[in-house]
């Protein structure tokens, strides 16, 4: 896969340049922490923003969802598509309201979706959304079917023209303001997993597995 040189004038930064990420690595890092994008495309000349699961491997992002799916009837059309993911890390309460913000990472990535074909490949990429998502359950649970695989449409999307935005950091203020007095500061905010559920027709009865126990999406950059 080519690397297009990063940034390009579609995907620079403009509004806060220096929080403008265009490490791919550290872009990997972003969207293998997040498992939903929204997915921005065009249709019949109406704007779409659908939100969807993704996984990602190597320099791609695989979605899927039905064949019937007017959002990935579009994409192979060979339209063009805007894919963001966004993760939140804490409210940031300034003195200020004009001054308040949010600690965030978040990826934006333009370009094309192909539909997977090959049914090894559409098997494949069907596992890595699975295991992107719940790590170990691809194997502990039942693999779709001809049936099932047919009704399914695969897409990939190459991440080559991409950026990242990261915000970290407490709230900046005005000078005049950081006498006001007010409580500023960071609330940090996270993905948790609850205790997990068993569903009422579990039969037997079964010990929820290790790998959902200890479910986590843990922060990684």
């Amino acid at each position: 896969m080519p690397d297009t040189q990063m940034p390009t004038a579609r995907t620079r930064v403009v509004r806060e340049p220096h929080r403008g990420v265009y490490d791919r690595e550290a872009v990997y890092r972003i969207l293998d922490e997040g498992f939903l994008c929204h997915i921005g495309f065009v249709a019949d000349g109406q704007p779409f923003v659908i939100p969807t699961s993704y996984g990602r491997k190597d320099g791609n992002l695989y979605i899927h969802g039905s064949a019937a799916s007017r959002m990935l009837r579009q994409m192979q059309k060979d339209a063009p598509v805007c894919v963001t993911v966004t993760l939140l890390d804490g409210l940031v309460l300034a003195r200020s309201v004009f001054n308040h913000s949010m600690n965030y990472r978040s990826v934006v990535i333009l370009g094309k979706a192909a539909l997977v074909d090959d049914p090894k490949e559409k098997l494949i990429a069907l596992r890595v959304l699975s295991e992107h998502i719940l790590p170990g359950r691809w194997d502990d649970a039942r693999q779709p079917n001809e049936r099932e695989l047919k009704q399914t449409s695969v897409l990939r999307v190459p991440i080559e023209e991409f950026s990242a935005k990261v915000r970290t950091g407490p709230p900046i203020d005005d000078e005049q303001d950081y006498s006001f007095p007010t409580w500023a500061g960071v609330i940090p905010l996270e993905m948790k997993a609850g205790v997990p559920i068993n569903d009422a027709k579990l039969d037997p009865p079964r010990v929820v597995p290790e790998y959902l126990q200890n479910y986590s999406r843990s922060r990684t950059l």
